[in-house]
């Protein structure tokens, strides 16, 4: 039962991820206007029948959304009945809370009209807060498949200082995710020409808002990203158990800047900003699960030169 569980459940966390991608493509495309005003309908049809690529976009980020709210539901309550009071269960409805936040936040963008070409400011708090809202369905997802493929459950141990480097972590990793939410929102806005005309923008005291903003972003992805990577390597040296996730920090977060350099070189293409999305949201998962596995048996790092106790390793008497 829980290995079909933790299948279930992973596979539910591919799903969202899938999901998240084509929001972002529907950002990207401005198609966030293809049902016009109308939520839930589709231009107040349940479904449309224009043709237009813009309603196909928004109607299919819709029907799989809902594809995925129905998913979450079913793991929430099968983990409620698998596993009783448990980390499985309180993660699972955690899930289902969190993605019924993140369809009604979905919802917000329609009504409120924070889509297709809107510059105000409230577009970008709204999606701020709809990427926070975002990253932690993501994580109660990743926790609820990790705690139900047999994973122990976070405990504290008296050294914190895994969970230290680990808490800051999180903090910058939300803080560069909210930067990049909105430095994507001004590439749409405001795509550059070439690559001159946009350093330009970006430093001049004219451009409009976003545009100004959106140089923050790198700076705070090199700053953050390397402290997230020193951490996982800190950690991984503390933690054996959590080399593996480790490793993977540490390489997603190079390829997370890799891809950050390329889609400014390229001039952020919808194609490389998908990229760059689930990079990031890899990095992220991959940040979530190490803190569940460094933190999971709280174990106190010892250094490896350490000769094992005597009385651990009794020698024979010499007659």
């Amino acid at each position: 039962m829980s290995q079909r569980f933790s299948r279930y459940a992973w596979s539910v966390l591919g799903l969202n991820l899938l999901v998240i991608l084509w929001g972002a493509l529907v950002r990207a495309s401005k198609s966030g206007e293809g049902c016009g005003d109308h939520w839930p309908l589709c231009n107040g049809t349940v479904v449309p029948h224009a043709a237009e690529i813009a309603t196909l976009i928004e109607f299919t980020h819709r029907l799989t959304t809902g594809l995925a709210l129905i998913s979450v539901v079913v793991m929430a309550i099968w983990a409620a009945r698998a596993f009783g009071p448990s980390p499985v269960r309180t993660a699972a409805i955690w899930s289902a809370v969190l993605i019924v936040t993140e369809a009604l936040l979905g919802a917000g963008l329609v009504l409120f009209r924070y889509v297709g070409a809107d510059q105000s400011v409230g577009r970008a708090v709204y999606l701020s807060a709809h990427l926070i809202n975002t990253l932690l369905m993501l994580a109660a997802m990743a926790l609820t498949a990790w705690w139900g493929s047999g994973h122990a459950p976070i405990r504290f141990a008296e050294d914190r200082s895994a969970a230290r480097l680990l808490a800051i972590a999180i903090g910058a990793a939300l803080i560069v995710g909210v930067s990049g939410a909105v430095a994507a929102l001004s590439d749409t806005l405001f795509p550059a020409t070439s690559l001159s005309t946009g350093w330009a923008a970006d430093f001049s005291a004219s451009a409009p808002l976003y545009v100004r903003l959106r140089i923050w972003h790198p700076v705070i992805a090199a700053v953050a990203g390397g402290y997230i990577a020193f951490a996982a390597l800190m950690v991984s040296r503390m933690v054996a158990a959590a080399r593996r996730c480790g490793v993977a920090v540490v390489a997603l977060a190079g390829l997370q800047l890799t891809a950050g350099v390329v889609n400014w070189w390229l001039l952020a293409p919808i194609w490389m900003q998908l990229v760059h999305l689930m990079l990031a949201d890899l990095l992220w998962l991959a940040l979530v699960l190490l803190t569940a596995a460094a933190l999971e048996r709280s174990p106190v790092w010892r250094p490896q030169t350490d000769a094992p106790a005597l009385a651990d390793n009794p020698l024979p008497h010499r007659v």
